[in-house]
């Protein structure tokens, strides 16, 4: 069901950036003078924004009705107009879920306006406003927030309780389901199935093969990363900086059962790798800056709120990013697995709780 799920989640999210692509094609075989001049535009880009501005339509209506039915439920004045409501929820969790969903859908709205583009085109680096797939993509990092907002309203303590109270679920496959589609999305974004083959489209997002050099050094640094990181959780505690309690809790109701078994460990190292490593750091990272999508990294692990995990992210996404620019993506996914599998090797041991 999770991995259904995922799929009816990216599917829209892959088709809109198609279409988008397919469009940005013409527009470039215009201006080549391979095909009649559309004034920079087409039914493509057309049909992507349209289709996105349906998707924040959606997401709008539905955090609207739900931000005003939870404060409706709240209001004293119900009772007043002889509205009584029976339910077993606290109706200002989801007033706030509401508003954590149409708030920043609003503002993927507003991303899509020219002359907001035009601005975000002097601020990141090879950002080009008048481009219907980076139009998308600036527009699209507001779908994190949404992501990031509702996990908030809802809160992390009210989700790690929901987990243990519900049935043991087996997430790795809705895991290689959600990095596969994240894989996918940086292909499609970049042009596989329209502008580009799918050696041209690996090429563009720096997915070659390692030389033997880069692929010591991704083990060495993902080794070293991950003892880093486990040093520091060990130490900031005795310096008074704790972490999240409902955090780990969270955590561990959804990485617990995959860090016990061999099969989950692989996953958490190498499905996350393959999707989050190929969409970030592969097309986002030479598009948005090493900062920026460093940023968003971090942002989309929503599970660790906005905590010293949300940091320690942001601080390995900088390390991946570099990894990027100093050699490809590939390096940067060997990185990213070996620190993964590290960490998990060492959570399954029990030494550090």
């Amino acid at each position: 069901m999770e991995t259904l799920y995922v799929i009816l989640l990216f599917a829209p999210l892959v088709l809109i950036l198609w279409l988008a692509n397919r469009s940005e094609g013409e527009i470039t075989a215009a201006t080549s003078g391979e095909l009649p001049s559309a004034n920079g535009r087409s039914a493509g880009a057309a049909l992507a924004f349209l289709l996105l501005i349906a998707l924040y339509g959606l997401l709008i209506v539905f955090g609207v009705s739900a931000w005003i039915m939870g404060l409706l439920i709240a209001s004293p004045e119900a009772s007043e107009f002889g509205l009584v409501f029976h339910v077993e929820f606290d109706p200002l969790v989801l007033s706030a879920i509401g508003l954590g969903m149409w708030l920043p859908s609003l503002f993927g709205l507003v991303l899509l306006l020219p002359p907001v583009r035009r601005a975000a085109g002097r601020f990141l680096p090879d950002f080009r406003p008048n481009s219907p797939v980076h139009a998308v993509a600036l527009s699209f990092t507001a779908l994190i927030f949404v992501n990031l907002l509702t996990t908030l309203a809802a809160g992390l303590g009210n989700l790690a309780d929901m987990l243990e109270q519900a049935p043991p679920t087996n997430l790795a496959p809705a895991l290689w389901a959600q990095e596969a589609a994240m894989a996918l999305m940086a292909l499609v974004g970049v042009g596989w199935w329209t502008r580009r083959k799918l050696r041209d489209g690996l090429r563009r997002l720096a997915i070659v093969r390692p030389a033997v050099g880069q692929v010591l050094l991704g083990c060495a640094a993902g080794a070293g990363l991950a003892a880093a990181v486990v040093a520091l959780e060990v130490w900031l505690p005795q310096i008074g900086i704790m972490n999240d309690a409902d955090v780990e809790r969270l955590s561990e109701q959804l990485l617990g059962p995959l860090v016990r078994q061999p099969f989950g460990i692989l996953t958490l190292g190498v499905a996350a790798a393959l999707g989050e490593e190929s969409l970030f750091r592969g097309a986002l990272q030479p598009r948005f800056g090493l900062l920026f999508t460093a940023a968003l990294f971090a942002l989309l692990h929503s599970t660790y709120g906005l905590s010293l995990a949300t940091a320690i992210v942001f601080g390995i996404g900088l390390m991946l990013g570099i990894v990027r620019q100093r050699a490809n993506t590939t390096t940067s996914m060997i990185v990213h697995a070996t620190y993964n599998i590290g960490v998990s090797l060492i959570a399954a041991s029990g030494l550090f709780k």
